[in-house]
This record gives C-alpha cells, sequence and structure tokens, in this order.
C-alpha cells in the first residue's frame, strides 16, 4: 500500500480518526424508515440487485467455486442479479475505502475479520443482529462479527493461526505426542535439533511482516496486551514471552528472516517441524511439495500452555461478510444469510475451497468430520482463538508493525525486551491518542 493512500491517510480523509479509537470504533450504520426485520433493519426496498464484493474471485483456489454458489443462488431466487466486483487481497481495504470515501459502496462484501472495525467506523455497515439471530452459528464465530457488541458481519469461515507440526519428523525425533506445555515445546524443540540435516525445529515468524505473531505467546505468558483501552504490551507477561522467544532465537530452535511464505517452504521441503498458519495453508504447503504423503503427516496443535487447566491462545483467522445499509441492502442481507448458514452453500465452499463452515451443524456434518485436519484444527485451534487486540482501532496495522518491528530488535540483539517492548508501548499509543 503506498503512502499516498495508507490506510491511515484514507481513515483521516473519510473522517475516521484516532478519537474512535480508544473505546472501540463506534458504528452509525441507523436504519431506514419501514425496517424489516428479517433484513437487519434495512428497508425491504425489492431491489435484487446488489454487487458483491471479494478478493475470493480474484484467486485461482476460490474463483470457480464463488462463481458456482452465486449461479446456485440467482438460480434459486428468481429476479436476483448478482455483480461481483473484486480486487487482489493486498490492495482490497484500500479499494474499499475509496469507494467509501466516493459513497460507491453497496451490497455485500467479503472481508478479514481484521478489517471489521476499520470499515464498520465508516458508518456505512449494517445492523445485521436480527439477521443472526436464531441461526445455528458458533459463539466464536460470530463473535468475530462483532464491533462495539453490535452485529455488522456474518462469519462465513473461522479459525485461527495455530501450531502445525510434521509428525513424521517429530517422531524420528522421539516426540509422540504433542507438547501441551511450554516446558515440553521446548523439549520437542529440542529434540528436533538433535536430528540435524538442517531441519528448523520451529519455523516460527521471524520477519516484521508476520511477527504478529508473538501476540498469542503473550497471551500465553499471561499478558492482555491491550487492557481497559490501554496498550500494556510492556508487562510482565509480555516481556516474559519475548525473553523466551529470543531464548528459542539465540539456541537456534527457531531461525532468522522467515516469514509465512519461508515457513511453508520449509514445511513443503520436509524441513520444519513446526510452523503456524491458518487452515488454509495446508493446500499451498501440500501442492508445493513433492511428498505426496505429506497432507497425512501434517497435524494441528493446540498451542502449549504455562500451567494445567490454562486455555490454549491463538489470533483468530477468519471470513466475514458484511452489508452496506444502502439499496439493495436488505437483498445483500438475505444473501449472506444464505451464504453463510444454509448447508448446501457452505459444504460446497467447503468440499471446494477447503474453508470450514461457521455453523454447528455445518462443523459437525460427516464431510467435515472425515476430514482428519480440518476436524482437528476446528477442535485444537479455532475454538480457542481469539481476535486480536489492536483490531478495534482503525490504526491497527500500524500498531502491528510498531510492535513487531521492537520485537525484531530484541530479537537481533539491539535492545533488551523489556527495553524494546516499552518503546512498541510508547510508540502505538501515541497512535491512537
Amino acid at each position: 500500500m503506498s503512502d499516498q493512500f495508507s490506510r491511515r491517510n484514507l481513515l483521516k480523509l473519510l473522517g475516521v480518526g484516532a478519537g474512535l479509537a480508544v473505546a472501540g470504533p463506534t458504528l452509525a450504520a441507523c436504519a431506514p424508515s419501514g425496517p424489516t426485520e428479517s433484513s437487519g433493519g434495512l428497508t425491504d426496498d425489492d431491489v435484487k440487485q446488489f454487487p458483491f464484493t471479494t478478493w475470493a474471485a480474484n484467486e485461482a483456489v476460490t474463483k470457480e467455486p464463488l462463481a458456482a454458489l452465486i449461479s446456485r443462488y440467482t438460480g434459486a431466487n428468481g429476479g436476483t442479479s448478482i455483480q461481483t466486483p473484486s480486487y487482489p487481497y493486498n490492495d482490497y481495504l484500500n479499494q474499499l475505502l475509496l469507494q467509501v470515501q466516493g459513497g460507491q459502496l453497496k451490497g455485500a462484501m467479503q472481508l478479514d475479520v481484521a478489517w471489521l472495525a476499520t470499515l464498520a467506523a465508516t458508518g456505512k455497515l449494517a445492523d445485521l443482529g436480527s439477521v443472526a439471530a436464531g441461526q445455528d452459528y458458533t459463539d466464536a464465530a460470530l463473535a468475530l462479527g462483532k464491533v462495539d457488541g453490535k452485529q455488522v458481519g456474518l462469519p462465513w469461515t473461522q479459525a485461527g493461526i495455530g501450531l502445525i507440526g510434521n509428525q513424521e519428523i517429530l517422531t524420528r525425533a522421539g516426540v509422540s505426542a504433542p507438547p501441551t506445555s511450554v516446558e515440553e515445546f521446548e523439549a520437542a524443540l529440542r529434540a528436533v535439533k538433535g536430528l540435524g540435516g538442517g531441519i528448523v525445529p520451529y519455523a516460527a515468524m521471524t520477519k516484521v511482516d508476520q511477527l504478529k505473531d508473538i501476540i498469542a505467546w503473550m497471551w500465553t505468558f499471561g499478558s492482555p496486551v491491550v487492557e481497559n483501552g490501554r496498550i500494556v504490551v510492556d508487562d510482565e507477561g509480555s516481556v516474559a514471552a519475548l525473553t523466551w522467544y529470543k531464548k528459542l532465537y539465540d539456541e537456534k530452535l527457531i531461525a532468522a528472516d522467515v516469514n509465512r511464505v519461508d515457513a511453508r517452504a520449509l514445511m513443503s521441503q520436509g524441513k520444519a517441524a513446526f510452523y503456524e498458519d491458518a487452515i488454509s495453508g495446508r493446500a499451498a504447503v501440500t501442492k508445493s511439495s513433492t511428498d505426496s504423503a505429506l497432507g497425512d503427516k501434517l497435524r494441528p496443535v493446540a498451542r502449549p500452555v504455562r500451567a494445567a487447566g490454562d486455555k490454549p491462545r491463538h489470533l483468530a483467522w477468519g471470513h466475514v461478510i458484511a452489508v452496506v445499509n444502502a439499496e439493495g441492502g436488505a437483498a445483500a442481507a438475505q444473501f449472506a444469510k444464505t451464504l453463510t448458514t444454509d448447508p448446501a452453500y457452505s459444504m460446497e465452499w467447503f468440499a471446494k475451497a477447503g474453508l470450514p463452515p461457521t455453523t454447528k451443524a455445518g462443523l459437525a456434518a460427516s464431510d467435515v468430520q472425515q476430514n482428519a485436519f480440518a476436524a482437528a484444527f476446528t477442535r485444537e485451534i479455532a475454538a480457542n482463538s481469539t481476535a486480536g487486540p489492536f483490531w478495534i482501532y482503525p490504526q491497527f496495522s500500524q500498531m502491528e508493525k510498531v510492535l513487531a518491528e521492537k520485537v525484531q530488535a530484541a530479537l537481533i540483539g539491539r535492545s533488551s525486551p523489556k527495553e524494546a517492548l516499552t518503546e512498541a508501548r510508547e510508540q502505538m499509543s501515541s497512535l491512537i491518542k
């Protein structure tokens, strides 16, 4: 994203300033007169033409499955016409914000869960609470569609960023069961290191672009990261987490200069025992591997905990469908509900795109349960995933970058963990003042 059209500059142009961020974005999606309960407060204006903006229609894995779902829907709902504007993922949010500025944003849209608060802060999103009411969404999935207590997104797929292990490598290292404590995890990494052969025990994130993964370890070590609207990344838990992470770095249990792409490459080559990814990453790892059996060796692993009884912590990952409170919004809301709750649609999406449903019935379906990897990922990782602590702020990406830069500085010895995180807290706090 260019400096000219950075998210922060766009939010200023749109009137979405830092003042909204301290207590979380406040929605201004007031319903027009004559609302219908089934359409989330949107006017039932009989408009059946609307756009569904996505990045999915721009990607090879999801383009055809999405087109099939839309064709099924329009065929079953006479007179409905759905346009499908699409943008590459890396430029997607920028494009949506530009359309908000120009008053052109309408219909339904696919959103990364991390972006929902930013779009909600524009005041353009409809409250979909009544649309979601009575549906079979899981509590974890439904929570990802809420901003400031309002349901402004319907969950389309939900999981998390979690550990994935290569069981063949772990078995060779004598690790027969998934480590459940931080101490067991360290012991497993050291056992893998003893195998030699250039295997990276834990292909953890060490490049700035994905070092936000440290947040889940900060949670694990007892830090809330954000508490009562204050950034607290230099508290005891966060410092302990970074001190531990640096120990792994210094002992070469994790490697320098690794991001998600690098980690996937190491896993596909059989050169890493653990890495972290979303559920969709498995397809990329197995597709580029020369080992046709690699998929059967990959195991989702719940994040190890500090003490028995602690809950594993993972950063949430997923997609929601939001609706603009404008002409055609009522029809768009019904489409979003159908796409996310009707088994005919959600199970086809799972079968063709590999993305799990967000309803209890969908997750319990035989197609999901018989997929060992999907079932394990849902049980071990998705069920214990939490929204990123900075997503409530429109400036969340800048905040995550500051944190990542300071964490990396500590890893390479430019500053101590405490010094690095204190600097991070000060700079991150200044972004929301």
